[in-house]
């Protein structure tokens, strides 16, 4: 954990939980848990399997694991 007040080390997942509110939960309305459930699974896969990102070179984030493991 870091010090009170340095809260960098929460930045990646509050960024994440910020994008997953915005593109999947405030536009939409759920029936049941189940099927928010399902929808949250298929926004996680296409969040890490689907999703392009310039910052990664125009890969997903697990091909640009896979690249840079194979690189390295």
């Amino acid at each position: 954990m870091s010090r009170k007040g340095n809260c960098l080390d929460n930045s990646v997942m509050e960024n994440f939980f910020g994008l997953l509110k915005t593109e999947m939960f405030y536009e939409h309305k759920f029936i049941s848990i189940n099927q928010f459930i399902e929808e949250l699974e298929n926004y996680i896969d296409y969040y890490n399997n689907k999703r392009i990102k310039c910052k990664l070179k125009g890969m997903s984030p697990v091909q640009y694991r896979t690249h840079s493991s194979k690189v390295a």
